[in-house]
C-alpha cells in the first residue's frame, strides 16, 4: 500500500447511512465535538439500527 504524500489532501467525503447524509463533525480547538446535525436525530437513529447487548434482556421481555 502507497503511502500518502504529506501534498496529497484527502477530498473524499466517507461513507455515511442515507439517514445521516451530510452528518459534519468536528472537533475545536478546546476539543468540543461541533456537529452540523441535531444530537436528537443522530440518537434516534442509533436506538433504531444498533443493538445494545445491555438492554438484549428487557426487549425479548416486551
Amino acid at each position: 500500500m502507497a503511502k500518502r504524500k504529506s501534498d496529497d489532501k484527502i477530498t473524499d467525503k466517507p461513507k455515511v447511512h442515507k439517514d445521516l447524509d451530510g452528518l459534519d463533525i468536528k472537533i475545536n480547538s478546546f476539543g468540543e465535538i461541533q456537529m452540523n446535525m441535531d444530537i436528537t436525530k443522530i440518537n434516534e437513529f442509533l436506538n433504531k439500527s444498533v443493538d445494545d447487548k445491555k438492554l438484549r434482556h428487557l426487549k425479548s421481555n416486551d
